[in-house]
């Protein structure tokens, strides 16, 4: 007696557009008469999976030679639906022992005229499957593989009349020494040739050792100079600096010890952005650690959904803790408007986010596919974020404004704000923004290909340890570049230094979105109203949060630095 090897259809859709997916039977493919739908968890249906019951009868060990499917009767509509499939290149998708299989539907050849001139395209629909399976010695599937046979298809013309096509397959079955540890390898960007991934870990070591030489160097001539400013400030004689006031010799940063930790402007703004982009930062480093270290198996469908959610859900605390921690720092803290801060930090991402997803899913319905969400999967997740997210988020805030107390600064503020004389060119905010987004970029730029082609592509990332010390490299080199600048900014005696240290850490996420842009139109075939949508309304939001996480990873750094050196010259 053999064993029934289940095969289940997921999605058909253009090869070129991994977002626009439609449901499997939209293409007049042999429907089994008692449609079965496999159950699917949120991150598979968030992911646009749908998968539903085939014809195929399949069983273990078992070979079969031209077995009929069924024979399907198209009609003009139907030759008129596989025409514009194949036309668009489109691909299926069927799912067995949980390992996808892909195969195109069709191919198009051109006829030529007498001339040699093309006369007109000939349109033509694979009707045979080659199923080959791999087993090993326990009797596990290894590796399974679907080809469509070029013997076997059946011209497509446009015509009133319907015609008859019979639909079949064939599987074979052999044994392997592979082990079952590497069935889904091929589907990973370990599947790449070796050469591609020697010269993927050849770039990432070339931009480490590229950004660690500029950082060190940077930190190295910054420490000189530190220490002779804090060395020449100790010198000055205290009766002299009483009776003269400030010294001429003064360096910049000393000169406006009495406006540097002058409150900054919507305090409230500002700490919400601070805790959102707090909780982006531990969310994304949890993701990279839990999959770096083997916790989550990254090749089931939906599992990066399915830890995302789970994952946001309980940093969601983090937003709420650092932004009531900074509001009661820096802000006024007046009545109740602390609680309307913890409120926005928690709604900052996630109303965006449903913003974003309620039009791309008005698109995808207008569309018909598969990534279009059906409706209590979009108030599954929205009653999680109110009644979960929200009470962390809350919980968070209570317990940060607790431990928090006002600022206590290592300089007497000045009453009067003091005048920002006019800075140089190369000191513009524009030009060091510049400089702020392009150098973390230049870190990063070669695993973004990488992460990109995951994402909206049909391979799956798995170099979590690289994407871990790539991160981590990131982090350092935006904070010491924060640094450097907001010391540059100092010493032109600019004391406005709050809001612009978190934007230098968002210019990086501007670099990012405007990749995007080079990525879609540049380094992709995606095309349409559909794809485009998804693409950059998903992105825009992942540049966001982006930035929002590298903006709270430069305030911070610039805040310690700031509060180190005032308190090394104790000014007041």
């Amino acid at each position: 007696m053999y064993q029934r090897l289940p095969v289940w259809a997921n999605k058909v859709g253009p090869f070129s557009n991994p977002s626009e997916t439609y449901p499997y039977y939209d293409l007049p493919y042999c429907q089994p008469n008692n449609t079965e739908f496999m159950p699917q968890d949120i991150g598979q249906v968030l992911r646009g999976d749908r998968f539903v019951s085939t014809g195929f009868d399949i069983e273990y060990q078992k070979t079969q030679k031209n077995r009929m499917l069924c024979q399907q009767d198209l009609d003009s509509d139907d030759m008129d639906n596989f025409r514009s499939a194949i036309d668009q290149d489109y691909y299926f998708e069927l799912v067995v022992d949980d390992m996808p299989l892909l195969g195109f539907v069709g191919e198009k050849e051109a006829l030529e005229g007498p001339d040699g001139s093309v006369a007109r395209d000939q349109y033509f629909v694979f009707t045979h499957l080659d199923f080959e399976f791999h087993y090993d010695v326990y009797n596990q599937i290894v590796d399974a593989n679907v080809t469509a046979d070029p013997r076997y298809r059946q011209e497509i013309i446009s015509r009133s009349g319907p015609i008859k096509v019979d639909f079949s397959y064939s599987v074979k079955w052999k044994p392997t020494d592979r082990h079952h540890s590497h069935r889904i390898e091929k589907y990973s960007m370990s599947g790449f040739r070796e050469k591609h991934i020697q010269v993927h870990w050849i770039s990432i070591a070339n931009s480490c050792v590229l950004v660690l030489m500029l950082t060190g160097f940077l930190g190295l001539i910054l420490l000189r100079v530190l220490r002779n400013d804090i060395a020449r400030t100790i010198e000055l004689d205290e009766e002299e600096q009483l009776m003269d006031g400030a010294r001429e010799d003064d360096c910049g940063w000393k000169k406006i010890s009495g406006d540097v930790f002058r409150l900054p402007g919507n305090p409230l703004v500002l700490t919400a952005l601070l805790g959102m982009g707090s909780q982006m930062l531990v969310l994304v480093l949890s993701v990279i650690v839990v999959s770096t270290f083997g916790v989550m198996y990254p090749y089931a469908r939906g599992a990066m959904h399915y830890i995302f959610i789970v994952l946001f859900t309980f940093t969601a605390a983090v937003a709420g803790f650092v932004s009531a921690y900074m509001y009661r720092k820096i802000g006024t803290d007046q009545g109740r408007k602390w609680v309307w801060n913890v409120v926005l930090s928690g709604c900052l991402f996630p109303v965006p986010l449903f913003v974003v997803a309620l039009l791309n899913n008005a698109v995808a319905l207008q569309h018909g596919t598969t990534q279009a969400l059906p409706f209590m999967t979009m108030m599954q997740v929205f009653f999680m974020w109110a009644l979960l997210c929200m009470p962390f988020t809350v919980i968070g805030g209570v317990i940060g404004r607790r431990v928090s107390s006002a600022l206590d600064p290592p300089c007497r503020t000045s009453k009067a704000p003091r005048q920002v004389p006019e800075t140089t060119f190369l000191r513009s905010q524009p030009v060091q923004l510049l400089l702020a987004g392009f150098l973390p970029f230049s870190a990063i730029h070669i695993e973004l290909h990488y992460i990109f082609a995951s994402v909206w592509g049909f391979k799956l990332y798995t170099l979590y340890s690289v994407l871990l010390l790539v991160f981590c490299l990131l982090l350092i080199v935006v904070s010491f570049l924060t640094v450097a600048l907001t010391y540059f900014q100092l010493a032109a005696e600019d004391h406005r230094w709050w809001w612009r240290s978190f934007f230098a850490g968002v210019a990086p996420g501007i670099f990012l979105y405007g990749y995007c842009f080079v990525y879609y139109f540049q380094r992709s075939s995606m095309n349409g109203l559909h794809q485009a949508s998804f693409f950059f309304g998903y992105m825009a939001i992942a540049s966001y949060a982006f930035a929002a996480m590298l903006g709270a990873v430069s305030f911070f750094s610039s805040f310690t630095f700031i509060s180190y050196i005032y308190r090394a010259i104790k000014s007041d």
